[in-house]
């Protein structure tokens, strides 16, 4: 297949705006290596940054990655504290990176659980990154799907408890509307890595049509061909035009 015949065909495929990923594995992929489970976070940042440019190249809307979910809170207390420092860091070393690119940082999810500090450079690095158009990254910490579409349904309750909107007239809009993701488009992909194959509490509503793709993968592990791959693995189960992540990189290979 020519990489102008792939163009023209996936083009018309759509490839996916919106793609979500559970970067699940860190843990495993650490004690695989005699490590401890906080060695396998610090390498999973590096599947990030690989993931994102993937994502950027290919002209993707926007990208949701699961970090840390409102279940997490259950784990080990030094295992949380040791993920809160690194989320810190990283906000603080890459958001730079991330403006140079063009890309829009957003954390989602309760943040009202977070540090003050931490709180302080979620503001920072969102109004750094606020104009920017090129790619939109969400960051879900402290989420929950159920937490995101009770939120929506206490607000839409605001409404109707002020007057402002009737019962019997609500609709799936009026939810849609005050979800953590209302003004970008429905989830198209959704990835797992680790072989898990469920998709634990992850904006639920947006992802109600998504494909869902799950590898075997660690996360660590995961990178650009891994996403290419997936794409791929997209546009055959929408349109069976039976390209290969190869291809799909060879068309942003072309395009430069």
């Amino acid at each position: 297949m020519s990489s102008q015949s792939l163009d023209a065909q996936l083009e018309s495929a759509a490839l996916p705006q919106h793609i979500a990923v559970i970067m699940d594995g860190n843990g495993r992929w650490a004690k695989a290596r005699g490590k401890a489970r906080v060695f396998g976070h610090k390498a999973g940042v590096k599947a990030v940054r690989k993931t994102v440019k993937a994502a950027s190249e290919l002209g993707v809307k926007a990208l949701t990655l699961f970090a840390f979910s409102s279940e997490n809170w259950r784990r080990p207390e030094d295992e949380v504290s040791v993920l809160m420092e690194l989320f810190i860091n990283v906000l603080s070393r890459e958001v730079k990176r991330l403006d140079s690119h063009g890309v829009q940082l957003r954390i989602i999810g309760d943040t009202s659980r977070f540090s003050p500090s931490l709180q302080t450079k979620i503001a920072e690095a969102e109004a750094l990154t606020a104009n920017n158009d090129r790619l939109v990254l969400n960051i879900a910490a402290n989420y929950g799907g159920q937490w995101d579409i009770t939120q929506a349904t206490r607000r839409v309750a605001e409404e109707v408890a002020a007057g402002q909107l009737q019962p019997n007239d609500i609709g799936e809009q009026d939810i849609a509307r005050y979800l953590m993701l209302a003004d970008l488009p429905d989830v198209d992909l959704m990835i797992r890595t680790s072989g898990e194959c469920r998709i634990s509490n992850f904006i639920l509503w947006q992802a109600a049509y998504a494909e869902l793709c799950f590898t075997e993968q660690y996360w660590p592990d995961f990178n650009e061909q891994s996403l290419y791959d997936a794409v791929a693995w997209y546009v055959n189960r929408e349109r069976r035009f039976g390209c290969t992540g190869e291809q799909i990189k060879a068309m942003i290979t072309t395009d430069k």
